[in-house]
């Protein structure tokens, strides 16, 4: 019987969580956020209301930015500058853009990329060109009339940056 072979240092990384209020939510994110540096892209999917924001206002809390984490529906891409001397979150919403990273080059994100932690809301098949080391994290909620604060969370890490950036941490 032949043994499998061991994955690639390049392979995905993935957990999954659940979370059952907005706080944990936000607390998921400013654990997620000492994971991050300059240079990371985290493409974030979900139905309306999932916690995408909720998330990402974690994830400003954790880097310690300047200025509230909103929703960018209505800006595309908000940048939040470092209190400190960590990166800038750069928070994009790409419901409204229809193309792909054509429609996405007037916010320059792959300018910013190096130097900034980019969070793009609804960038499937919009910004995956931009590298392949990104952190994806899909979050599953009920749907219809329902009060279920149960959001089930899987964080995907892919390519080298992520073989070995300790997502496991965030279990715990």
């Amino acid at each position: 019987m032949e043994r499998p072979a061991a994955p690639a240092a390049h392979e995905a990384a993935e957990i999954r969580l659940t979370i059952t209020s907005p706080e944990q939510m936000r607390e998921l994110g400013r654990r997620l956020a000492k994971l991050l540096r300059a240079g990371d892209l985290v493409m974030l999917s979900g139905e309306l209301g999932a916690g995408k924001t909720t998330l990402t206002r974690g994830l400003g809390e954790g880097l310690g930015v300047r200025g509230a984490v909103t929703s960018p529906t209505f800006v595309i891409a908000r940048v939040h500058p470092s209190l400190g001397d960590g990166p800038p979150l750069v928070h994009v919403d790409a419901y409204r853009l229809a193309g792909g990273l054509d429609e996405m080059e007037d916010l320059d994100l792959d300018v910013s990329l190096p130097d900034s932690v980019i969070v793009v809301e609804w960038g499937e098949g919009k910004v995956e060109e931009l590298t392949e080391d990104r952190l994806q994290v899909v979050i599953h909620r009920a749907v219809g009339d329902t009060t279920d604060e149960v959001r089930h969370v899987t964080l995907t890490g892919l390519g080298e940056r992520w073989a070995a950036a300790g997502l496991e941490t965030l279990t715990g």
